[in-house]
C-alpha cells in the first residue's frame, strides 16, 4: 500500500532515502534548507581543475550503493590502482603504510619494539567497559601504533580526537573484531578465510567517485524528485496531527504526510523535536560537529619532487604539524587535472585544532604550504587556491554516543511514524549513509 513520507534534509541521507522509498512506489517530499540539494557533495570545477569541497571519494563495499547505481544508471569510475598506497609521516619523512606481512616487517614506520609488541595482541582479552578508540588501541596493540597508525586514521576520517571518540561507536567494525573473535588478528584471518575480507591492511572495496565529480551523484538523484524536492525551505517546526499523520512547516507554509523523516543535523533535529517530546536533554544537541577547512592547491607537476604515487598522506598528532593530511586527487581520479599539473586536497582543523575557525583563509593557505612544502618537495606559488570551510563538518562519534541514541530512540518510542537517519547515527562515510537509507526504506516500505 502506497503511503507519504515527508523528508527533512536533502544531503546525500535523505536523498537516497527518499529515492529508495518512491522506486518502491510511495509518494514522497523532500525539504532542504539550502538552496541547493546533495549536502556535503559539492564539487566545483575551475581551470580545468575538478575540486572537491566535501568527500573526494567512497568505497563501493556496502550492497546498496550498487542498487541506487543501477536504478539511477549511472556507472561510477574506479580509483587507479596506484592509490591504494598510502603514506603516513614519520621523522620528517612519508612512508608507505605496509600492506602485508613483508611490508610490515621491513617498514621504517614501526619500531622493532612496536613490531615485536604486536604479537601479544591474540593474548589480550576483551575489556569490560566502553573504551576510547586510544584506549582500545594502546591496549591491544601498544603505543607506537596508535600513534602512527590509528591517530593519523582518525584524523584523517573524523578529524576526530582518539581520546574521546567511542570505539564501539566511531569503528564499530574493528571493535566488533574483539567481540566476536576475541582477537582483531584472529578476527581478521577468519573473516579472510570466510571471504568477507580482502586480506592485508586496507580496506575493502574499490574507491569510486564520477566523471564529473562526487555531486553528480546528488544532482542525479535530485533532478529525479522534480517539483517533489522544496529548497530554500527552513522548517521551523514538526507536530503530529490529529489523524495520525505528520506535519511540517516553515513560516506560512505546511506540508503533511503519513509519515515523518528527519535526516538532519543532530542539534537541528533536537531543536525541533523539543516542543513536540518535552526535550531529549541534549543527547543530540551535545554531539560535536568540529571546524575542518579543505585547501586545494594546484601546481605544475615539475613544482613537486614527491611523485605522489598513492591516494595521499596522514599526519599523526604526535608529530607536531597542523596540517591533518593530503589527499592526490589527480593521482587517484583521471581529469581532476590539466595536463602537466597536479591537484593536491589538504586538510586542517578538527576537534584538536578548534581555533581554526579564527584564522582567515590566507592564513590557512600559509600553514598548509608551509607543512607541506619539505614534505612533498613543492617549490614556488601554487596556480590555483580553493578553500572550502565546513564550520560543522564531521559528527563525533565521542564516548556514550551508543547510550545517547539509545535514550532518544526510548523518549521517541511513542511517536509512531517518526523516524530519525542521518550520519551522526550508523557511519559517516557516503556509503553507510546510502546503506542506511536503503535499510530504512526497506524497513517501512
Amino acid at each position: 500500500m502506497s503511503r507519504s513520507f515527508v523528508i527533512l534534509g536533502a544531503g546525500i541521507s535523505g536523498l537516497t532515502t527518499a529515492w529508495f522509498l518512491k522506486q518502491q512506489g510511495h509518494q514522497v517530499t523532500l525539504l532542504e534548507a539550502r538552496d541547493q540539494a546533495g549536502g556535503n557533495l559539492r564539487t566545483l570545477h575551475r581551470d580545468g581543475f575538478l575540486i572537491e569541497r566535501g568527500p573526494n571519494s567512497t568505497l563501493n563495499n556496502r550492497p546498496a550503493l550498487d542498487l541506487l547505481f543501477q536504478s539511477l544508471g549511472i556507472n561510477p569510475i574506479e580509483a587507479n590502482k596506484t592509490s591504494k598506497k598510502r603514506f603516513v609521516l614519520r621523522d620528517g619523512q612519508i612512508h608507505p603504510l605496509p600492506m602485508g606481512p613483508g611490508a610490515f616487517i621491513s617498514t621504517p614506520l614501526f619500531k622493532a619494539a612496536g613490531k615485536w609488541r604486536l604479537l601479544l595482541e591474540p593474548f589480550i582479552g576483551r575489556a569490560d567497559h566502553e573504551e576510547s578508540v586510544a584506549e582500545f588501541v594502546q591496549r591491544r596493540l601498544g603505543r607506537e601504533f596508535l600513534d602512527y597508525a590509528i591517530n593519523p586514521f582518525v584524523s584523517g576520517v573524523y578529524a576526530g580526537d582518539p581520546d574521546r571518540l567511542s570505539v564501539r561507536a566511531a569503528t564499530a567494525k574493528v571493535y566488533a573484531l574483539e567481540e566476536q573473535y576475541r582477537s582483531m588478528f584472529i578476527g581478521m584471518i577468519a573473516k579472510t578465510l570466510a571471504g568477507k575480507h580482502s586480506g592485508g591492511a586496507g580496506p575493502s572495496g574499490s574507491m569510486i567517485s564520477f566523471d564529473r565529480g562526487m555531486q553528480q551523484l546528488a544532482d542525479c538523484l535530485a533532478d529525479a524528485f522534480g517539483e517533489s524536492l522544496h529548497t530554500g525551505v527552513s522548517v521551523d517546526r514538526i507536530e503530529r496531527l490529529d489523524d495520525g499523520r505528520w506535519q511540517a512547516g516553515a513560516g506560512e507554509r505546511s506540508w503533511q504526510g503519513d509519515e515523518l523523516i528527519m535526516t538532519l543535523p543532530a542539534a537541528v533535529c533536537e531543536q525541533l523535536l523539543t516542543p513536540l517530546t518535552g526535550g531529549l536533554d541534549d543527547q543530540l544537541a551535545t554531539i560535536e560537529y568540529p571546524h575542518v577547512a579543505s585547501v586545494s592547491l594546484g601546481f605544475n607537476k615539475d613544482q613537486i619532487d614527491h611523485p605522489l604515487d598513492g591516494f595521499g598522506f596522514l599526519i599523526p598528532r604526535c608529530t607536531g604539524v597542523e596540517t591533518l593530511g593530503v589527499l592526490f586527487p589527480s593521482s587517484i581520479f583521471p581529469n581532476r587535472a590539466p595536463d602537466n599539473s597536479h591537484l593536491l586536497t589538504c586538510f586542517i582543523g578538527g576537534s584538536l585544532n578548534p581555533e581554526i575557525d579564527s584564522v582567515d583563509d590566507e592564513r590557512v593557505v600559509q600553514r598548509v604550504l608551509d607543512d607541506i612544502r619539505p614534505l612533498l618537495g613543492v617549490c614556488g606559488e601554487p596556480s590555483l587556491v580553493e578553500v572550502s570551510r565546513w564550520p560543522a563538518a564531521i559528527p563525533q562519534y565521542q564516548m556514550g554516543h551508543l547510550q545517547r541514541l539509545e535514550a532518544v530512540e526510548a523518549k521517541l518510542s511513542g511517536y509512531s511514524g517518526l523516524h530519525l537517519r542521518a550520519n551522526w547515527r550508523d557511519g559517516i562515510s557516503v556509503a553507510d549513509c546510502v546503506q542506511n537509507g536503503y535499510e530504512l526504506a526497506q524497513k517501512l516500505g
